[in-house]
């Protein structure tokens, strides 16, 4: 089984975070990855993105031009992205900053109230966890033990405050 995920937002949304704690997930539960970060004037304002594949076999290649899991944290992400899932794919966005609908209904779609949420639960720079847990819950992939195991190895030591902060705000997600 492999996952293509594409990861795309403003600079500053926690894009790149997002995906890495994505790979060392996988990482942790022995899958092969490929995480490609994205930089370049997407650090200035524009859409930054990240790719994130896990797989059972090995990965060719870490381009990602088809996912089939798409997470928009804004509209132009949603716009640029949205025609490159596979048909069957799924696309999570943030519906607290992204008021249109996804067009496409060949892909099942997630809008969640991310930004939202995490301003109501104290976490207002957590709307990328948020998204991940509910990611996570819907690919069947989401375990307190290696999401846990996988914040260890992206939260730096001296921010392990922020542990449970985070993984509280993936459970939101997961349960919404």
């Amino acid at each position: 089984m492999t996952n293509k995920y594409l990861f795309a937002g403003f600079g500053g949304q926690g894009i790149l975070f997002a995906g890495k704690l994505l790979a060392y997930k996988g990482l942790t539960d022995e899958k092969q990855v490929s995480w490609l970060p994205s930089y370049g004037p997407e650090m200035r304002g524009g859409t930054a993105s990240c790719s994130v594949i896990l797989s059972d076999s090995p990965v060719g290649s870490p381009i990602v031009s088809n996912p089939n899991i798409l997470i928009a944290m804004n509209l132009p992400s949603l716009d640029k992205y949205e025609d490159t899932v596979e048909a069957g794919g799924m696309i999570f966005y943030d519906s607290s900053l992204i008021e249109r609908e996804v067009k496409r209904d060949d892909v099942k779609v997630f809008p969640i109230p991310a930004t939202k949420l995490a301003e109501e639960n104290g976490t207002p720079t957590l709307a990328n966890m948020i998204i991940v847990g509910k990611v996570l819950a819907e690919t069947g992939d989401f375990t307190d033990e290696s999401v846990m195991a996988a914040l260890k190895k992206v939260i730096s030591a001296k921010r392990a405050d922020m542990l449970d902060v985070n993984l509280n705000a993936m459970k939101l997600g997961r349960d919404f």
